[in-house]
């Protein structure tokens, strides 16, 4: 009688100890098998209007537009995706550590990266371009840069790039953020701000500034939007499905308009999976 006691307390021991277990289960998600009820993590700027932007009613933009998209083809409906702040000089370490289960930060494939993480797309095919007053009709090309005050934020190359190899009479000026070039363009304190012309269409289109700046189209560079996820991950080849996807029902163009409309940005099409432009 002892022995037949002991057994069964040990047996309701076993299946709570399994039960456990099975609840458990569910704590933490490594994003490669799509949705199964639990949380994937995705790495996106939180102060990029247009882009990636963390507002009082949740978080907008287009990369945010794209990765909510990307996450209900992979199986995980909107409260089930976990948004996380991933700063440029961050990208690669979140993947590699597995902070995130992939990035879509206006974050450029170059190979450089690449040799870091893998990338799905590219989704977006932006250019280096400027912001402009809409009332400036005398900066029409690059070379119209020359002797021009031309700003962009402390710690970017964006500006130098158009110094070295466009404008050299170019004066430089250098800001802490992309809002405060934005109120020295409105004021006259600086004549035009350049970085991709994704983000600057981004900032253009904010209620504040509509129609009062302008995009010079003059595409100095590409810059090839991909969704970055650690090197060898099976998420790669299902987030090229549906951005694939995208580009074919019109989810990307009402993205596009959504984000972009208020700016005037004549953007490049959808980009076909794989075809990075140099």
């Amino acid at each position: 009688m002892k022995l037949r006691k002991v057994s069964a307390a040990s047996a309701a021991v076993l299946a709570l100890a399994l039960t456990a277990t099975a609840c458990g289960g569910d704590d933490k998600d490594s994003g490669s098998s799509g949705g199964d009820g639990k949380k994937i993590t995705i790495g996106i700027k939180f102060d990029q209007p247009g882009l990636g932007q963390k507002t009082p009613d949740g978080y907008a933009g287009f990369d945010v537009d794209v990765a909510t998209y990307v996450a209900k083809k992979l199986g995980y409906t909107e409260d089930q995706i976990e948004w996380k702040e991933s700063k440029s000089a961050d990208r690669e370490t979140m993947l590699q550590r597995g902070d995130v289960d992939f990035i879509a930060a206006t974050y450029s494939i170059t190979p450089e990266r690449s040799e870091k993480v893998d990338f799905a797309g590219p989704y977006l095919l932006a250019h280096q371009d400027v912001l402009i007053r809409a009332d400036d009709d005398k900066i029409k090309s690059p070379e119209d840069l020359n002797d021009a005050k031309l700003c962009s934020v402390t710690g970017s190359t964006s500006a130098q790039n158009v110094k070295d190899k466009l404008a050299p009479k170019a004066q430089l000026q250098k800001y802490p953020t992309y809002s405060a070039c934005l109120n020295g363009l409105q004021t006259g304190a600086i004549d035009a701000l350049t970085t991709d012309d994704s983000i600057l269409a981004g900032y253009a289109a904010q209620s504040q500034f509509k129609g009062k700046f302008k995009l010079g189209g003059f595409k100095m560079t590409n810059e090839n939007y991909g969704i970055g996820v650690k090197k060898g991950s099976d998420l790669k080849a299902k987030i090229n499905d549906a951005l694939e996807a995208m580009a074919t029902d019109g989810a990307w163009d009402k993205a596009v308009e959504d984000n972009f409309g208020p700016a005037n940005y004549k953007n490049e099409p959808a980009p076909k999976i794989g075809d990075i432009k140099s």
